[in-house]
């Protein structure tokens, strides 16, 4: 299906049981405690995963894109692992997200509610990745094969660009949904991250996530104040809501005009990137 270059478009093995021990970084200065700003330094050896599955004629745009926010990390002193169609294979993906601070994701995207069927956990609200490597058919791996297949760093972020769906949206082309559909739709997809320990999901129909990126390495933000601090922010018909997925999360949605829900975030929206920053990783015991 054809869709403009900025547009978004239609997109849709089992973990060991794991124990994870968040470790947080005390840094001591001679007896005077923390810390009170950190340094752009502590920022370096965050692990930042970029994935690109196949999204037709729109791929080598995507790479492209992924590629500047890729460069964006690196220049933070990121380590920065990046997977780009055609040889996105789920394997590979898997391999690369565990222990992701950051994990960002440009591609197919297959929510729900949408008018392909039943809800099913192995296809609704993953990842549409190659089907194999040097393939450029796409397979889905719903929100069961995130939750229970990866672990990110503890408070990791997760960003989704590009996709439909994910931040409420219908695909190109077909018009816009209800509002009840669309925050269905932005609870579902952030779902099986959440579950997969990242703290706050942030969907970008759209526009680019640079602003995301920079809010996290270089500023005392927390999610929310992040969300909006994007330069495509509209903020004359926000809302927001608690998950009725994960509770105890909440989420913010940012139509650009009544009913184009391009822009939303769910999870901890209180979490400050100086929290994101001194998490070190996880530690998984597999058995």
């Amino acid at each position: 299906m054809p869709v403009p270059t900025k547009g978004a478009q239609r997109a849709s093995s089992h973990r060991s049981l794991r124990l994870t021990v968040s470790l947080v970084v005390a840094v001591i200065f001679a007896g005077v405690g923390l810390a009170a700003t950190p340094t752009p330094a502590a920022a370096g050896g965050m692990k930042v995963v970029i994935v690109v599955g196949p999204a037709g004629s729109s791929t080598s745009n995507y790479i492209s894109n992924a590629k500047k926010l890729a460069a964006q990390a690196r220049s933070y002193g990121a380590s920065v692992y990046e997977v780009y169609s055609p040889n996105a294979t789920w394997s590979k993906v898997k391999s690369a997200a565990q222990g992701a601070n950051v994990f960002i994701y440009l591609g197919h995207g297959n929510g729900y509610p949408s008018p392909y069927g039943a809800f099913s956990k192995y296809t609704k609200n993953g990842l549409g990745l190659n089907s194999s490597a040097g393939s450029t058919r796409h397979t889905y791996y719903g929100e069961y094969y995130i939750d229970t297949s990866i672990e990110f760093a503890p408070n990791a972020v997760v960003i989704l660009n590009r996709l439909c769906y994910a931040s409420g949206n219908n695909e190109w082309g077909a018009g816009y949904p209800s509002k009840s559909t669309a925050i269905q739709r932005v609870d579902n997809y952030g779902a099986g991250f959440l579950r997969a320990n990242a703290r706050a999901v942030f969907a970008e129909g759209i526009d680019s996530t640079s602003y995301i990126l920079h809010g996290l390495f270089r500023t005392e933000r927390s999610m929310r104040q992040i969300f909006w601090s994007d330069p495509a922010s509209d903020g004359r018909y926000d809302f927001s809501f608690a998950s009725s997925r994960t509770p105890g999360k909440h989420a913010l949605m940012d139509p650009l005009g009544a009913s184009r829900y391009y822009r939303s975030i769910v999870g901890d929206l209180d979490m400050t990137a100086f929290e994101w920053r001194n998490v070190t990783g996880v530690v998984r015991v597999s058995r």
